[in-house]
């Protein structure tokens, strides 16, 4: 579930809804350090800030904590070179839509737009805007729903921008991304040179469940791991330098990640971390007061808003796409010319995020509620993407598709790590309702996105196998 990623962005429909042939290929510009570079942009976002306090929740001791993140370090790693193989074959835009299409069946690819559509991005975004209501009420509180009315503020105000045409440019983002990780950096120093922090008692519960849905909250802050699949075409020597750009990218990542988190526990403690609703806010406030505090829950902020920019904006271009493929959904496969935005796509998803947001108003926590609602979905449809790799093996043993360059290392343990991570994401997601701790407060969210998805197969039932083959 990728909250920080920046995709390939569809080109709208030129009036009449033909789409016109493709006149030019990706240029290979882009060097090993290029790719590196996107590649951990896409990953860091504001999840760091967050998840660290429940996943220390959900372990019982600061060695398991860490050892979390590693572990979520090698998983994505896993999946990511299983992408790299599947962005070779079909190199399009279209991501997991268009691999689910053609390894699927239109019918999977109907019901992963749907999910995505009702479930995966909506939730992603009122997760991410949960982070910036969060952090936003550590500078001006605003009362008990202070954190719901700040999220709610920012997906409204951000779909509008949208729906204006103005969009960030990619320098700022890359300035922002920078400023993050620097930030991150800065605050595993001073995590680590605040003197320690008492000895932590064990954690309430210590069950299988709380490890996986540690592990949940792990993976979902690697997420944007998945969107390398959109650089092979742009890449220099792909064959080889692809995985060296996922490799170096996910260390690089995994580094940063155990660095801060080593920051926070030395700081903290793993009782402090749970206990925190801004553990990166609560560091610098430990180390430089209150002023150090406000500047780190601004930088926050300001990560958050283009986190969330950046999903509204990916997001409802998706919904666009599978307007024109379905006709269900062809009202949202219109594209306004006055500044060039799908609005009826932006003001749907606009619409869905904030009955979310509400929803989850009356949760004990927004962030971990979006994280019970979009979970369980987005490992199916995680584990189904991973399978198609088998099936376009199978149909290149059979002559019945052409051998590519780009593939993934010891075949088939890779790819069947991926996928035993993948069930066991999916069935800690939904064993996420018996939690002892948890299934009471969001057990209801978990429920309400597994049936929402499974509303889509009833809608492809009823109306979605007419469909066009989807582009």
């Amino acid at each position: 579930m990728a909250m920080d990623s920046e995709q390939t962005v569809v080109q709208p429909a030129p009036k009449g809804g033909d789409i016109p042939a493709a006149t030019a290929e990706p240029r290979q510009l882009l060097s090993v350090p290029d790719g590196v570079f996107l590649m951990v942009g896409m990953i860091i976002g504001v999840g760091i800030f967050k998840a660290p306090s429940i996943v220390a929740g959900n372990t019982s001791s600061g060695t398991e904590f860490l050892l979390m993140w590693l572990a979520g370090g090698a998983v994505s790693l896993c999946g990511a070179l299983v992408y790299s193989e599947l962005a070779a074959r079909h190199a399009g835009t279209g991501g997991e839509y268009s691999f689910l299409s053609l390894g699927m069946g239109r019918g999977v690819a109907f019901l992963f737009a749907w999910s995505r559509m009702t479930v995966i991005q909506t939730g992603a975004i009122a997760a991410v805007a949960f982070v910036f209501g969060d952090y936003a009420s550590q500078l001006l509180p605003l009362g008990p729903a202070s954190s719901a009315i700040y999220a709610a503020i920012a997906v409204v105000a951000l779909t509008g921008l949208n729906l204006a045409g103005t969009l960030p440019t990619k320098n700022l983002q890359r300035l922002a991304e920078t400023l993050l990780i620097a930030s991150l950096l800065a605050l595993s120093v001073a995590g680590m040179v605040s003197g320690g922090a008492p000895a932590s008692a064990p954690a309430p519960s210590g069950s299988g469940g709380a490890i996986g849905l540690a592990m949940i909250l792990v993976l979902l802050t690697y997420g944007g791991w998945n969107e390398a699949a959109y650089l092979g075409g742009e890449v220099r020597e792909a064959k080889r330098n692809m995985a060296r750009i996922l490799v170096i990218g996910i260390v690089a990542v995994t580094v940063i990640y155990l660095l801060v988190n080593i920051g926070y526990l030395m700081a903290l403690g793993l009782d402090g971390m749970r206990t925190s609703k801004a553990v990166a806010t609560d560091v610098m406030r430990l180390v430089a007061g209150e002023k150090g505090a406000a500047v780190v829950a601004l930088i926050v902020c300001v990560s958050a808003l283009t986190t969330l920019n950046a999903a509204i904006f990916t997001g409802a271009r998706t919904t666009w796409a599978c307007g024109r493929d379905f006709p269900l959904f062809g009202g949202l496969g219109a594209w306004r010319e006055s500044g060039s935005t799908p609005a009826n796509a932006l003001l749907l998803q606009g619409a869905i995020t904030l009955v979310l947001v509400c929803a989850s108003a009356f949760t004990p926590d927004g962030f971990s509620a979006m994280v019970a609602y979009t979970s369980p979905v987005f490992w199916t449809f995680f584990l189904l993407t991973g399978l198609t790799l088998f099936r376009f093996r199978i149909r290149e043993k059979l002559g019945e598709a052409d051998p590519v360059q780009v593939r993934v290392p010891l075949y088939p343990v890779v790819p069947l790590l991926f996928i035993g991570s993948c069930v066991f994401m999916l069935w800690s997601s939904i064993d996420y309702v018996r939690n002892p701790v948890y299934g009471p407060k969001f057990g209801a969210m978990v429920l309400a996105g597994l049936v929402i998805m499974g509303v889509g197969i009833l809608l492809y039932l009823w109306k979605g196998r007419g469909a066009t083959p989807a582009r």
